[in-house]
Order: structure tokens, then sequence, then C-alpha cells
């Protein structure tokens, strides 16, 4: 049997239902990281021996009956900037390359506590900075479908494992589109959730008004599933939110009619590939069929993001990075002579340039003289961003639109231009800006045969109107597997 081609869900059942054991699906992943990670390099650790200690513990608590849940003894892996207690969590920067952390994140804690297990950590942009997965201190990871290509970033990691089926799903984290891109580019579903739904207590911060964590899997059920299970109100976190509703598996209906679908004219105009764009309004056509109403609209502002976006979320890193000084925890310089050189050195010798990059440009627009002209700015401008999508959110359902500019471009490509680097974010960061709900669902495939990522974009809290328009979608095509995976 095949164990790691199936969903989450897939695979929770036969577990359930006596088919196949824990064990039997931690191995066959274990099996499937040996055989394709050298050429992915989708983790930073693997925990083999953690792995299969779990499964047997797994295993006697679901024949106890103690486990009945959808993702009970299902492998995951977890970007390496949550932190998990006794395993390392690097952030892929050399600065926390010895940094074992004795506390496990929230998200990761209810993933424990519905039986799943942690297969390792997946690998990163450094501290989640980029979108390619290129910055990482552990070597960049290949995109599974062609190991030529970029497989997106920041959460590449997860995204590259859960396509070239080195786990059964995964945890990542969305600051300005690093769920969704890569994704996009990797040819699996991601789901971005409203923020505050997922406790980021033991997540190493970028942005903290901008991250979020959230699933990535094959298909919209295992990210409707992992989301009912991630989700919770943590008063460790002061940005959580107490939620009511989060029956997100309830939104499974193969059923649009009357949905109201906007797609914003400002993301169909210069800068978007030709075959993305035609992938894209063919599913807006296959939902229009389905009887959801599918209209053109202008959402204003949308040139603002990008700028607004990084000058608050450099801001935000440059403070929330200072705590890495060489005194507390993580890598700390050989030679150095007194604190202040020490400092120095620590910072310089541990952080990467695009990390560097990113903290230079945040204490800039925070520093005396241009914290009015450029983070306060900034600040107003979000504001602004957000009312345009409540006065988009009075007429629509959901907004559709690409996840990516382009398909997954060549290793190397980007990091040669930031700036080309920083505007392929363009569909997705306004969305973390207002704080909005948003998936990404593969949708078709380039003439090189690089995946095409959809994009619905929901109105706060209202994950189960793009869960259902993307479950919809989702049942005019099955899920394709990469060629690596089928090898």
């Amino acid at each position: 049997m095949d164990l790691t081609g199936l969903t989450a869900v897939e695979l929770g059942r036969k577990i359930q239902a006596k088919e196949v054991t824990v064990l039997d699906a931690v191995r066959a992943v274990l099996d499937q990281i040996k055989k394709s990670e050298e050429k992915v390099n989708a983790y930073v650790t693997v925990d083999e021996a953690g792995a299969l200690k779990r499964a047997e513990e797994v295993q006697k608590k679901i024949d106890a009956g103690e486990l009945k849940g959808p993702l009970a003894g299902v492998p995951a892996a977890i970007k390496d900037n949550m932190c998990t207690e006794g395993l390392l969590t690097t952030c892929s920067s050399k600065i926390l390359g010895n940094f074992v952390p004795t506390y496990t994140s929230e998200a990761v804690k209810n993933l424990e506590a519905a039986g799943a297990v942690i297969i390792g950590k997946a690998n990163m942009d450094e501290f989640a900075m980029g979108s390619t997965t290129e910055t990482s201190a552990y070597g960049e990871t290949k995109n599974p479908w062609n190991t030529e290509h970029v497989p997106g970033g920041s959460s590449g990691g997860s995204c590259a494992a859960v396509a070239a089926e080195e786990c059964i799903f995964a945890l990542g984290s969305d600051t300005g589109g690093s769920i969704r891109q890569p994704s996009s580019f990797c040819g699996v579903t991601g789901i971005k959730p409203t923020y505050g739904t997922v406790s980021r207590y033991g997540l190493i911060a970028y942005g903290s008004s901008l991250d979020q964590i959230g699933p990535v899997a094959k298909d919209v059920t295992d990210c409707a599933t992992i989301l009912e299970v991630i989700s919770s109100h943590d008063t460790k976190d002061s940005t959580s939110v107490k939620r009511e509703d989060l029956d997100f598996t309830s939104a499974l209906l193969d059923d649009v009619k009357g949905m109201k679908i906007g797609i914003p004219r400002d993301y169909l105009g210069e800068g978007l590939d030709p075959e993305v764009k035609d992938a894209v309004l063919k599913a807006a056509k296959v939902l229009e069929e389905k009887g959801a109403v599918v209209e053109e609209f202008d959402l204003s502002l949308a040139e603002y993001a990008i700028p607004a976006y990084y000058v608050i979320a450099s801001a935000e890193a440059s403070s929330n990075l200072a705590r890495f000084d060489g005194i507390k925890y993580g890598y700390r310089t050989e030679e150095y002579e007194g604190l202040h050189n020490m400092y120095k050195k620590t910072r310089s010798e541990g952080f990467g340039p695009e990390v560097k990059r990113r903290i230079m440009l945040g204490s800039f627009v925070l520093s005396s003289g241009y914290y009015d002209a450029y983070y306060l700015k900034a600040l107003r401008t979000k504001a602004l961003i957000k009312q345009a999508f409540d006065r988009a959110f009075e007429t629509y359902d959901v907004i559709l639109g690409p996840a990516a500019p382009t398909t997954a471009p060549k290793l190397g490509e980007s990091l040669a231009d930031p700036i080309k680097m920083y505007l392929g974010d363009i569909y997705t960061i306004s969305v973390n800006l207002a704080g909005l709900p948003g998936i990404s669902v593969p949708c078709g495939t380039d003439k090189k045969g690089l995946p095409i990522g959809l994009q619905l974009i929901g109105d706060c809290f209202q994950e189960k109107k793009i869960i259902r328009a993307a479950y919809s979608f989702e049942q005019s095509r099955s899920y394709q597997r990469c060629p690596l995976a089928e090898m």
C-alpha cells in the first residue's frame, strides 16, 4: 500500500480501522525522506528515533480508545521557527544553530494532543525572511516538481516536504504569503487563517502583527481538519482570539450557488504571467458554472501594500531580532574584546545577508526623524488597506486571484534582485496587513509543468467561505502528485 500518497484524513481513517499501524505510516514517510531528501533538502532536522518512539506511544493510545481523532498517528513536519521541546529549533539560521527549546509552541502541542507524530523540522528562509527558501543557513530547498526551481518561501521546506511526500502534512507560518506562495509553487494546498485564530506562543517572531501559523496539505479537507485541531484560544498569547465557531470541516460542501466572488482588476494587470492569469480565470469559470456569481471590481491601494508591508515587517523584525545577542542562548562568536564587540561579531557572523538587510531597514524606519515619515505612514496605509477590503466584503463573499504572479523561478534568479523577490509577494501581502484568511489551491500547471495556485481571500473570521469555495473548485480536478513523489 502506498501510504505516503494518502491524504492525512485518509491515512487517519486507515489507522483507526486497523488497516495500517502508526509505525507503518511513520516508516513509510522516513523511507521516502531517505529516498528523496538529498534532492529536495526539505528538512533541517529529521527526528527518526523520536518519531518511531512516538509512533509506538500513539498506537497504544489508539488501541486503548484514547485517541480517536482524524490526525491520530499521522506523520507531520513542523516549520523550523516553532519551538519543540528537546528538538533543535534553528529558524534556519546559524545564530540558533544550537538552540534546543525547553517548551513546545501551542499549535504543535495541539497537534500532539490530537495524536500527530512529528517527523522533523522543515527548512525555511532564515527567520522567515525571503520568498524562495534560498536564505537558509542549511542550504536551499528545491522544488520537488523541478529541482532546478525554488519551492517558494518562507515555508518552502514545509510545502516541498508535503509535495515530495516526505510527510503527510505540515505546519507553516505566513507573514506576507509564506504559506500560500510556496503552496502555489509546490502544487499543494495551504491556509493562512484570520490573525489570532492560531496561537503564536512558541512561534519565533518575524513580524508580530503579521505572523500566523497555518496548515499545508494535499487537499482542502486536510487543511480544514488540521486548522480545526491547531486553532485555540491561548492566554499565553495576547493576540489570541476566543472564537466560538471553529468547526471548519462543516464547510466542506460542493455548493457555491449564489456565492458572490470578486476578482480585483488590479490583480490581473501588469506583471502577471499570462499562463497564471489564464489558469486563474479558468478556475473562476469553474466556480461560475457551479452557480457562483463572479465579477471583476476595483480594489484600491493594492500598489501600496508592498512598501507598507516591508516597512512594518522590517521594523518589527529589527525589534524582535534584538534578543539574539550571544548572551542568553544560541551562537556566540569565539573571539571578541569586550561586550559590545561580542554583540557585533556574534550578530555579524550569525545572521545572513537578507536578515541583516531587513534589520537595517527596520532600524532606519524606526529611528528618530524617520519614524513619522515611514513607520507611521505605513501603519496608516495598513489601516486604509483594511478599509478597502471591508468595502469589498460588503459586496463579495470571497475575493479570487492568483497566489503569485508567476510559477516558481529558477534557483538563484530571485536572490540576485531582492526588489524583484519582494514584488513576488504582491497578491499575498495585503491579506496579512488586513489580518484576513486566505487559501491557495492548485489550479493547473504552466508549459514547463510547474504548478499554478489559485488564491481565495475571505473577510475576518470567514474561513468557512473560502474553504467552501476552495473545496467546491477542488472537486473539478484531482490532486496531481509531483514527479519526484511518483518515482
